[in-house]
Order: structure tokens, then C-alpha cells, then sequence
């Protein structure tokens, strides 16, 4: 159902079941599923996809051109996947020509006033609580949950499964399966109630365990550590997935924990 008050273009794709209440623009080049609920206030602007069964609550912006002064009008979209709940007065920009798309995936829950910047990829069953912050080009993988207040830098990259504390401002990328908190940002630990909720057996978990240990307790620096991990951790697809990251973190990783 379409409120009458609504403003919607006649070139815009709407599917069935959708509902779109008073008050709402929907530009021109705009896509929505079955399914979708969007409130009161909100402004859906041109390159906007959305999926299947979301919400998106009063006084959202999806789709705004970038607060980017390198932007140069380029046709970009905001990907919008399907479940994903939107939240009131979340900002939500399109990409620039660097990955042409800002990306959030199916599941997600984006609680009120988060801003997600130009370029920006998160996975699926991803939650960002009240007024999470997100620089241009950052990429989120999937399940990681952000409190309130998180701030991330612009490029960085957080990893699956991972939670960040409220307040924690995100300047290196945080590998998976961890929890970040304190300033600087530092490792306190894995995400063990996160992983045993989503079904990662007691083995698994104590992997992540040994391996971190390694990377931020006992002392070692970043380089040392890793071929400890090499040589004393079994080869599995978590302990890849960890090394990888790592590898390919060149902008840096989070520190070790730290009692002073």
C-alpha cells in the first residue's frame, strides 16, 4: 500500500506487498522488494536497491550522494539486502568510482542514527547499535556486532564475529572472532558467547583461543607471532581465515592487550 501522501516516481520499481507511508519520497531509480516497510519521513533517493521484507524506519536518508569532495557525480548505488532493518534518521550514502556501491547485506540491523559513509561493504547478521559511525570504504564481515558510539576510520576492515565496545574508536582493522575495546583501540579477548551462540563447537574455540594467545598475550610482536602460529597451530579453515587477515591488513591491526 502507497499513501496518497507519499511521493513517489512513476519511473521507480516498486514489487508487491510494499508499504510506503505518508510523507516519503522515492526517487526515480530506485528499486524495492516484496515485502518492504517504509515509514513516515523517509527519502529514498536515486540509486537505491532494497530487498525483500525490510524495514526502514522514519526520518532515514538512503541513497544521498557522497560527502565526498572527489565525488563527480558518477551513477552509484546503495545495495540493500534482504531482512535488513533501518532504523530512525540512519544516514546511508552511495558509493563514488572507487567500488562504484555502498553494500549492506541480508539481516542486518542498523539501529538509530548510524551513518554509513560512501563505499562502504558489510556483510549479513551484521547489528550497528545507536549512532555507530562509519568512514568512507570501510568493509564489515559478517555477524560482527558494533555498541554505541563505535567510530571506524576511513579504509579499515573488521572482521566476522567479531564485537567492538560502545564508544571504541576503530583507527586499525580488528581481526575476527575478537572483541576491541579501550583507546587505543586493543584486543580484550574472543567473542566466545557470540561464536557459542552461533554454533562453533568447544574445539573450535579453544583454536582461536591458542592462536590469539600467541598474537596478543604472550608478548610476542606481530611478526614473531606469526610463524609461532604456523609451526604450534593445526591447519584449519579458522586458522587461514585469522592468518590471511592478518596478511592482508596493511594498514595495520589492533594492538595486544595492555594493563597500563
Amino acid at each position: 500500500m502507497i499513501s496518497p501522501l507519499a511521493s513517489v516516481h512513476p519511473k521507480a520499481k516498486i514489487a508487491d506487498k510494499v508499504t510506503i507511508e505518508p510523507f516519503t519520497t522515492v526517487s526515480a531509480n530506485v528499486e524495492i522488494g516484496e515485502g518492504t516497510w517504509i515509514g513516515p519521513n523517509v527519502s529514498i533517493m536515486d540509486g537505491a536497491r532494497i530487498g525483500k521484507n525490510c524495514k526502514i524506519f522514519p526520518g532515514a536518508v538512503v541513497s544521498a550522494i557522497p560527502q565526498d569532495l572527489k565525488y563527480k557525480g558518477e551513477e552509484s548505488v546503495v545495495e540493500i539486502g534482504d531482512n535488513t532493518v533501518i532504523r530512525e534518521c540512519v544516514t546511508i550514502n552511495r558509493g563514488t568510482v572507487d567500488r562504484m556501491k555502498t553494500s549492506i547485506g541480508k539481516n542486518c540491523l542498523l539501529m538509530a542514527y548510524t551513518h554509513i559513509a560512501h563505499d562502504c561493504i558489510l556483510g549479513d547478521n551484521i547489528i550497528l547499535a545507536n549512532n555507530v559511525n562509519l568512514a568512507g570504504h570501510v568493509t564489515i564481515e559478517d555477524y560482527a556486532i558494533l555498541e554505541g558510539m563505535a567510530a571506524v576510520g576511513q579504509f579499515l576492515r573488521i572482521g566476522a564475529h567479531t564485537f567492538i565496545a560502545g564508544g571504541t574508536l576503530v583507527r586499525k582493522n580488528v581481526p575476527p572472532y575478537t572483541k576491541a575495546a579501550r583507546e587505543p583501540i586493543s584486543y580484550v579477548g574472543i567473542n566466545s558467547v557470540g561464536l557459542r551462540r552461533r554454533g562453533f563447537t568447544d574445539e573450535q574455540i579453544r583454536q582461536i583461543e591458542d592462536i590469539y594467545r600467541i598474537l596478543y598475550v604472550k608478548g610476542h610482536s606481530i611478526s614473531n607471532a606469526l610463524p609461532i602460529i604456523e609451526a604450534e597451530i593445526s591447519d584449519s579453515p579458522i586458522k587461514a581465515g585469522i592468518l590471511d587477515f592478518i596478511h592482508s591488513s596493511t594498514n595495520g591491526i589492533m594492538k595486544g592487550y595492555s594493563r597500563d
